[in-house]
């Protein structure tokens, strides 16, 4: 006795990459992943690989996964795909401390984001 499959929660023309515990604030990942939303897949790729941001590299990582997936487990032709959602959520926060003046202490926070790409396929128009 098993359980029965779920349904997949994505319609047929998209596939989906999640990275989780990535050690970056969500604002600063967001600001990335906002550059590459509505773009086709290969203008998002040189986007990221010319961009300056240290965590440009992780987010190309998760995009080319996501073509991965497409491709492998759903049939989607690679140059018809667009970068449909790219949306960044909250993670963990590690908190530590630091001495300061006169017995206090000084929060630090460090924030971990999760970042999730769903690429869809797309019919042009002939």
């Amino acid at each position: 006795m098993s359980k029965k499959a779920r349904k997949r929660s994505l319609a047929d023309n998209e596939a989906r990459c999640v990275t989780c515990s990535i050690r970056v604030s969500p604002r600063k990942l967001n600001d990335v992943a906002a550059s590459i939303r509505g773009m086709k897949v290969d203008k998002a790729l040189a986007e990221l690989t010319f961009s300056r941001r240290r965590i440009a590299g992780t987010i190309k990582k998760t995009l080319e996964s996501a073509i991965a997936n497409a491709e492998n487990n759903h049939d989607l032709d690679i140059n018809q795909l667009i970068v449909a959602e790219a949306h960044v959520g909250k993670n963990l926060v590690m908190k530590r401390w630091t001495p300061r003046a006169r017995g206090r202490v000084g929060h630090i926070h460090k924030f971990f984001s999760q970042l999730t790409i769903v690429v869809r396929e797309v019919k042009e128009a002939a």
